[in-house]
């Protein structure tokens, strides 16, 4: 008997699944490929550091034996042993692992992992509520889904909380930068820019594409934002005034800077695909709060 859980993201539903370990189960990653396991997978490799955060929220931390750099939260995937660099990852060092299932971000890791015949799961979640369906879907892979559904469900009803008490209020216009440089502004194609309209706000950079519109300071300055988020690596985990970046946009003109409305957050948190940019959801929507008095 096969189980069998699809993604919603792909319009498709769970019809069957079993918990017995014997039982095959086929799901389909974000890339459109199905993924067929025996049975829960009971070794296995984390080839992005939002997949290692995905595994552990999904109650499969045991079941990790080696993750790639930068994979660094939570704190015992610092311990795990590392492959290297992810987007290279060296299939011989995998191999040593003997693991049953790989979890990935790259369809081009597919390449170089092809011959080891080892099952890998591209994970790409392209919005907040697809975090929590990959955190329920990683835990039918890995025989955790009892944990993983209380996880994702716990997160949905964080996110339907916050979309209801911004629900009707002024929108408040943002700016979110990588760095204090105009050129790190992020464009509301990153899922950054996702939480700002959960919480009511509106990100300033309106212009196409994920990277960076390199606008001017007047430019940015004409926009008029009145708060601004600034990602720093190593930041705490809730939102604190960035000093310098407040500095910084004052001598810009920027309305948020006169008022210190200026705030670092982590990067690593808000940057990555996982549960924490969902949980970062909450302070920020209270910075923005503060932000329509």
């Amino acid at each position: 008997m096969r189980a069998f859980f699809c993604r919603a993201s792909f319009l498709a539903c769970c019809v069957l699944a079993f918990a017995a370990s014997a039982t095959e189960i086929e799901v389909i990653d974000d890339s459109g490929r199905a993924v067929l396991l025996k049975g829960p997978a009971r070794r296995v490799i984390s080839l992005s550091p939002h997949t290692t955060e995905l595994i552990f929220a999904a109650g499969g931390g045991d079941k990790l034996v080696a993750t790639t750099e930068g994979s660094n939260f939570p704190a015992q995937a610092l311990s795990l042993p590392k492959l290297g660099d992810q987007r290279a990852p060296d299939p011989a060092r995998v191999a040593a692992y003997k693991p049953d299932l790989m979890f990935g971000w790259l369809t081009s890791e597919l390449d170089s992992l092809k011959a080891l015949n080892i099952p890998i799961f591209i994970s790409t979640p392209t919005s907040l509520i697809e975090i929590a369906d990959s955190i329920e879907t990683f835990g039918v892979l890995l025989g955790t889904a009892p944990v993983a559904r209380a996880r994702a469900q716990a997160l949905r009803q964080k996110l339907d909380a916050l979309a209801q008490a911004a629900a009707g209020k002024r929108v408040v216009r943002v700016l979110l930068q990588a760095g204090t440089e105009p050129e790190g502004a992020l464009t509301r194609e990153h899922l950054l820019s996702d939480v700002i309209t959960l919480c009511g706000g509106s990100n300033i950079i309106s212009e196409d594409g994920v990277g960076a519109p390199k606008l001017s300071l007047a430019q940015l300055a004409a926009r008029a934002p009145e708060l601004v988020l600034i990602a720093r690596t190593g930041a705490g985990t809730a939102p604190v005034v960035d000093s310098a970046g407040v500095n910084h946009w004052q001598t810009a003109g920027l309305p948020a800077a006169r008022l210190g409305r200026v705030f670092m957050v982590d990067a690593d948190a808000v940057f990555r695909s996982g549960p924490r940019l969902i949980e970062a959801a909450e302070p920020i929507c209270e910075l923005i709060e503060q932000s329509r008095k």
